[in-house]
């Protein structure tokens, strides 16, 4: 009986097998290579995006630091307008009342009272002055009570002096001063009732 001898043949289908594994190792290898450098081209977009993202905020955070900083430069420039307007609007109306004040004080000075000095210090007026007698400080005192722009004559001191031609007595007052706004108040309300009599007259007429 023939003998066949098989080794060559089982050598060659071993080494056919180890040559296919390799190449299936191989072909792993470079489909895990491709799937890696997949992944990380993926993750490289996906961080650059988020970088994207993160650069427009910044660029949208400081060009809103920039409204704001405008913005608050503007609201400085509107306050210090505004306060340059009140301060204007209050030395017109200082002037306006001054005007008034030295009016006043002129024309309630009676005879026998003549005043030498004068300072104010805010809404108040220091008057010093020379007078014949204190009879003649308490009518002026009276008349300042009266006027329309002065109010409140507080009596400080009198004191006799030798100098006789400028009066006997050297006096002190503090008098405080009406508000333009208090003046227009009673200008208005002195007008409502002169339209009442008014009305009244021509209603009796």
């Amino acid at each position: 009986m023939a003998k066949i001898n098989l080794l060559p043949w089982r050598a060659e289908r071993r080494k056919q097998r180890e040559r296919e594994f390799q190449v299936m190792m191989v072909g792993a290898l470079i489909i895990g290579g491709l799937a890696f450098l997949v992944a990380l081209g993926w993750m490289d977009r996906v961080v650059q995006g988020h970088q994207n993202r993160k650069d427009l905020l910044t660029r949208e955070i400081s060009a809103l630091d920039v409204k704001i900083k405008e913005i608050e430069v503007l609201q400085e420039k509107r306050e210090t307008l505004l306060r340059r307007k009140e301060i204007i609007e209050r030395l017109q109306s200082s002037r306006y009342q001054m005007v008034h004040v030295f009016d006043e004080l002129v024309r309630t000075l009676p005879d026998g009272v003549r005043l030498t000095e004068m300072s104010q210090s805010g809404e108040a007026l220091n008057l010093i002055g020379n007078a014949q007698s204190n009879a003649r400080i308490s009518a002026y005192m009276r008349n300042i009570e009266t006027a329309g722009w002065l109010r409140l004559p507080d009596f400080r001191k009198s004191e006799i002096i030798s100098d006789e031609k400028s009066g006997r007595y050297r006096f002190e007052l503090g008098v405080g001063l009406r508000k333009s706004e208090d003046e227009d108040e009673e200008t208005s309300d002195g007008e409502t009732v002169e339209g009442a009599s008014t009305s009244t007259t021509g209603g009796a007429q």
